[in-house]
């Protein structure tokens, strides 16, 4: 019988789509994250970090998992406390969609809200509660994934043996939002071992540090779950070959046709590195190029698929188009 003996080894093998729409010339297909059974990408590295943590004596049972997340790893670590009797506690930013923090809370997670506009060294940012509540609950473990090495591993492990075994081995280039970078440096480490000549191409919001440099205008934009503020130990800048920076406006207006055209309910961050996508695509026909949709566009249903939210924010165009 073909059984699963829990949903945590349903997370993976997702699918490669072809998206025929949105670039007809054919060369670019989406590998759909949101298929994974919390919706999004995060869950790979989720089972990795409680993993490594479990087999390092620093995660046991009973013990509390503590996360600063945008939602998409929060729910991740959740979907795996709840198969293996972890408690979790979530910090995220105050610019999160309420859809995340629902979700959230129906895992029986604590949520926790704080300020988007803080530096990662504040207390009350959503890095410093996360660190805080670490050293004041007895038996608490914070997985960290912008410095937790197991995060790119997971990534290096089934992310990017899929890749390769989907195209078989004809891969010519990686697109991916840049975050943690874990997606991108991990899948994009397997990928060269295998082809040295694969490009691995990051897409960036406007206002992160990744296009902006650490001297440049980092300012807060509304794309939620990609783009950083400082360089986390877990991207590889060295390998990331080029990056391309895509405008709010640009992010949301393609998420809302992958929606539309391709049947693809996705989020914000997936219509920023599908437009990164379509250029890189656009460039060489003949190369194969293939992008990371991360999530579901369930958790932003109040915000880029809603007109009145765009309206409000200065997206009437998007809106009313």
């Amino acid at each position: 019988m073909d059984i699963f003996e829990s949903v945590i080894e349903a997370i993976g093998n997702t699918p490669l789509v072809r998206l025929a729409r949105l670039h007809p010339q054919g060369n670019l297909v989406a590998k759909v994250e949101h298929v994974n059974p919390g919706g999004s990408v995060k869950e790979r590295i989720a089972v990795s970090m409680v993993d490594a943590a479990e087999q390092a004596g620093l995660l046991r049972p009973g013990g509390t998992i503590i996360e600063p997340t945008s939602g998409n790893t929060g729910v991740g670590l959740a979907l795996v406390g709840a198969v293996r009797g972890y408690q979790v506690i979530c910090t995220v930013p105050d610019k999160v969609s309420q859809e995340k923090r629902d979700q959230l809370a129906a895992y029986g997670v604590e949520v926790i809200v704080t300020p988007t506009d803080r530096l990662p060294e504040d207390d009350d940012s959503y890095y410093g509660v996360a660190r805080q509540l670490t050293e004041e609950i007895d038996g608490a473990f914070n997985p960290n994934q912008y410095f937790n090495q197991a995060n790119p591993a997971a990534h290096e492990a089934t992310t990017g043996p899929e890749l390769w075994r989907q195209t078989d081995g004809r891969i010519d280039v990686l697109v991916a939002g840049v975050g943690t970078g874990g997606t991108i440096t991990g899948a994009g480490r397997y990928l060269k071992a295998q082809k040295p000549e694969i490009e691995l191409v990051g897409a960036d919001p406007e206002g992160s540090i990744y296009t902006a440099g650490p001297d440049g205008d980092i300012h807060q934009y509304y794309v939620e779950g990609v783009g950083e503020d400082f360089y986390p130990e877990t991207v590889d800048l060295d390998l990331i070959d080029r990056f391309i920076e895509v405008t709010d406006a640009e992010s949301f207006a393609m998420t809302r046709r992958l929606a539309r055209e391709e049947g693809l309910l996705v989020g914000g961050s997936c219509g920023m590195a599908a437009h990164a996508a379509v250029q890189v695509a656009s460039e060489d026909t003949d190369k194969l190029v293939v992008v990371i949709l991360p999530d579901s566009g369930r958790g932003y249903l109040s915000k880029v698929f809603n007109d009145d939210w765009l309206r409000a924010h200065g997206f009437e165009a998007l809106a009313d188009g």
